[in-house]
């Protein structure tokens, strides 16, 4: 499926389909936004772009490259909206039936702190789409450390979202190997053995996706650990880590986050999408 037609597909046919149509937009443009980032990341392994940091800015940055990259980069930017409404409809509307007692509550939380995880880059998609230029902000976790690290035990609550950070990426692997994560499908139209496909590349893409965050979660451990902001990374810093181990780590990564990207595309085109 190309690129373009994944994003297009989710384009909604009438007012009725709002909500659906912007969240499988969504699906397909984080799936596209990883899908760049896996293949930017495995040239850096393979030695193609020396110097080129494959973090998601730079993945989307990529797109004005492309003919009619403006346009793929307002659809990148809507999509990405299109997932934050999604999550906080499934919040606020609680269209997974999570209730309202405390274990619910953290879970309703959570879809909008996932939505949340994209705004950036939906502000950073939409100025390139509209200017052709934009900021990146990645000064701009340090400058919230920093603010943090100020607050007396400051260091602590930037330690304790580290761990939280580094659980979330351990709860990925445990999605990826329980088989949770196959309700996010509607495979119902696909065969066995596209079945097994899709199911193994969410396996791979989710560990891979696990590790990125796992790293994220390291980083933010260290800066309380050290009371530094300068030790808090993102996704770039994580590559960079795994760079530095060789190119076998950076490679492998890079080819389970294009995995992720794909299975993210089949996810807009067969959604599972409740309450609405």
């Amino acid at each position: 499926m190309a690129v373009s037609d994944a994003l297009l597909a989710a384009v909604p046919r009438s007012p009725s389909s709002g909500i659906k149509a912007l969240a499988r937009l969504g699906f397909a443009a984080i799936g596209v936004v990883y899908l760049l980032m896996g293949v930017l990341a495995l040239l850096a392994a393979l030695g193609q772009r020396q110097g080129a940091r494959p973090d998601k800015e730079e993945a989307v940055q990529r797109l004005q490259e492309v003919p009619g990259g403006s346009v793929l980069l307002g659809l990148i930017a809507v999509g990405l909206l299109g997932y934050i409404v999604w999550r906080f409809t499934q919040a606020i509307r609680d269209t997974e039936g999570k209730g309202s007692g405390a274990k619910g509550l953290g879970t309703r939380l959570w879809f909008v702190a996932s939505g949340l995880f994209y705004s950036g880059l939906a502000l950073y998609a939409g100025r390139l789409a509209l200017q052709g230029r934009a900021g990146k902000g990645g000064d701009a976790p340090q400058s919230l450390t920093a603010k943090v690290l100020g607050w007396p035990g400051g260091d602590w609550l930037i330690l304790l979202v580290g761990v939280v950070v580094i659980g979330i990426g351990l709860f990925q692997v445990y999605r990826a190997f329980s088989g949770r994560f196959k309700s996010d499908v509607n495979a119902s139209s696909l065969s066995a053995t596209q079945q097994q496909v899709v199911y193994r590349a969410a396996q791979v893409g989710l560990t891979a996706r696990s590790i990125v965050v796992a790293l994220i979660g390291y980083f933010l451990v260290q800066a309380g650990q050290q009371s530094r902001a300068g030790a808090v990374g993102s996704t770039g810093e994580a590559f960079d880590l795994l760079a530095a181990m060789g190119p076998a780590a950076l490679g492998a990564v890079a080819a389970g986050l294009i995995a992720y990207g794909l299975y993210m595309l089949v996810q807009a085109k067969y959604p599972v999408l409740r309450g609405i």
